[in-house]
């Protein structure tokens, strides 16, 4: 009988803090309903940014299952992003967040005026504003894989306008608007997931960590072009 009694209440001991650790180190946002997707007032809203999942709440919707993070700025613009309080460069990130730069997925344009061109080089598609052509044959494909229809499609760029021009595109191309929201911009993040790219060194220069961004390159000189 005392084994019996020592092997349940060990048991019972192994059970309670497993349930502990798991409750923990779990990540309790996995299951949770998401908000449907709406539009902030005023500015931000004709940027496309979403009122209620944003760079303020985004913390509270990380790590799902159900769902992709996806930053769409580039390592280096050569956009003056500078001209508007912003940073050219990709200093930093929200952890869970996966680098994929708009600018090689479709032409950009609409920019302010300080801010100049940005990249003007191979694209997947070609827009004119409204439509969107398919530059090589395999852009649709990797377009899907890198936003995938099954999943909650969460973007994000340096101030917001990017990760707008990328929810058009895909809504347009047939994405469930439900389904993406435009989390807004880096520059605005002040969570507690930040991973900083950007270092100060000692003689008062800059360095950039780029070694710790997950970045998806896109070869353009593999694909078949239309």
């Amino acid at each position: 009988m005392k084994k019996l009694f020592w092997g349940l209440s060990i048991g019972a001991v192994i059970l309670i803090i497993g349930a502990f650790l798991l409750g923990k180190y779990s990540f309790p946002n996995t299951l949770s309903v998401l908000p449907e997707p709406e539009l902030s007032e005023g500015q931000r809203g004709e940027l496309g940014i979403d009122k209620n999942i944003n760079e303020s709440t985004i913390d509270n919707y990380l790590y799902r299952s159900d769902s992709v993070y996806r930053d769409v700025r580039m390592l280096k613009d050569p956009g003056n992003y500078e001209a508007i309080g912003g940073d050219s460069y990709l200093s930093g990130f929200v952890e869970g967040f996966e680098v994929v730069p708009l600018p090689y997925i479709v032409n950009v344009s609409g920019l302010p005026d300080a801010v100049g061109k940005t990249y003007t080089g191979k694209t997947l598609f070609t827009s004119d504003g409204k439509d969107y052509k398919a530059n090589y044959k395999e852009s649709v494909d990797i377009l899907e894989s890198l936003f995938p229809k099954e999943k909650v499609i969460f973007l994000m760029c340096g101030g917001g306008g990017y990760s707008g021009m990328l929810k058009n595109m895909l809504v347009t191309l047939g994405w469930d608007e439900k389904k993406i929201y435009d989390v807004g911009g880096y520059w605005y993040y002040e969570g507690k997931h930040n991973v900083q790219v950007k270092r100060e060194l000692s003689d008062g220069k800059v360095a950039y960590d780029f070694y710790k961004v997950p970045y998806h390159e896109i070869d353009f000189d593999g694909l078949t072009e239309k």
